[in-house]
């Protein structure tokens, strides 16, 4: 029994000193690849931030920028290589030309639009192609064009110098307007700026007149008005040149057409009897105007939601001129009638 157990116990010490001959679980293999340890990857940056030395006055005194300078082997970019927008506009046919005004770098560079007005969708989606096809007119191909009117006079050159002269106006004190040509894709009328006017003649007496028509036509625009002065005396109205006689502003862009949807909805609605703007309107030149009392001023919403804040006998009315991007009454009409505004009477053509 002896024998038997001291060949036991040197059989676990061969084993133990043998590597490639020690017991294992079955169905465990082992392999070269498995002996091998992966490399240590770390997922985190072993520096820290904190670690950095703090930057002090003392440390950047030190630092001298033409030593510095001196040290670089190659020279930084000079001035010449930053783009600066030119700073006057010298034509179409100059090699530079500035940048859009939508861009930053641009002189005249302007931020926004901001807001899209709901009557500015309405015409760019509805109204522009509605006027294109009503004023649409079919001409057959082959139609000889009509003879453009002569409205300039030619010289009789029995003089010398009338030789190459330009040509004459027109007789009488007729004003060569613009021709109206045929509205098509190019030249659908549109609204470019509204200007509104104030006229206080009781404004020589009393300054407050100004000050409540400059309060009123600001709320209503959104624009800071400036005030108008006269330009000559009339002895008969006791008026003198230089005196203060009322306030003025324009409106342009996404304010103008919203101004006009606020007149259209909100002011002319509340106007009790009211026709509408009066068909003889008009400059000629597509610009409609049209005027509204001091009554009518208490419909705007901004001035009706301040009411009490305004003295009500102060109040003043305005005249409105809608100015268009049309070349005659005609077309400037046929735009207001498609944005709400009526005409009424005679309308001149």
């Amino acid at each position: 029994m002896a024998t038997i157990r001291e060949a036991q116990l040197v059989g676990r010490q061969l084993l133990s000193s043998v590597s490639h001959l020690r017991p294992c679980a079955p169905g465990i293999h082992r392999y070269a690849s498995t002996e091998t340890t992966p490399p240590i990857v770390p997922d985190i940056e072993l520096d820290s931030g904190l670690a950095t030395p703090i930057v002090t006055r003392e440390s950047i005194s030190i630092l001298d920028p033409r030593k510095r300078a001196s040290r670089r082997n190659h020279e930084l970019p000079h001035e010449r290589y930053r783009y600066r927008a030119p700073k006057y506009y010298r034509g179409p046919l100059h090699p530079v030309q500035p940048p859009p005004s939508s861009d930053p770098i641009a002189r005249d560079f302007a931020p926004g639009p901001f807001n899209l007005p709901r009557l500015k969708q309405t015409y760019q989606s509805t109204i522009a192609s509605d006027i294109m096809t009503m004023m649409y007119q079919h001409t057959p191909p082959g139609t000889p064009d009509k003879p453009e009117r002569i409205r300039l006079r030619e010289w009789d050159e029995t003089s010398p110098y009338m030789k190459n002269r330009p040509k004459r106006g027109p007789r009488g004190a007729d004003v060569l307007f613009p021709l109206e040509k045929s509205i098509n894709w190019q030249n659908i009328p549109e609204i470019r700026a509204v200007h509104i006017a104030v006229y206080s003649p009781k404004a020589k007496k009393n300054l407050d007149h100004i000050i409540v028509g400059r309060a009123v036509l600001q709320s209503i625009s959104g624009v800071r008005p400036t005030t108008t002065i006269t330009k000559s005396s009339v002895s008969q109205w006791g008026i003198v040149k230089g005196d203060r006689s009322g306030v003025k502003c324009s409106i342009y862009g996404n304010q103008a057409y919203e101004f006009v949807d606020k007149i259209v909805n909100f002011v002319f609605p509340k106007i009790k009897e009211w026709k509408g703007v009066q068909g003889t309107s008009g400059d000629s030149t597509g610009n409609i105007g049209f005027g509204l009392g001091p009554q009518d001023m208490q419909s705007f919403p901004e001035v009706e939601a301040a009411y009490s804040m305004y003295p009500s006998k102060m109040i003043p009315g305005c005249r409105i001129v809608l100015e268009t991007t049309a070349k005659s009454d005609r077309h400037a009409r046929i735009l207001c009638k498609a944005l709400g505004i009526p005409f009424y009477g005679q309308i001149v053509d």
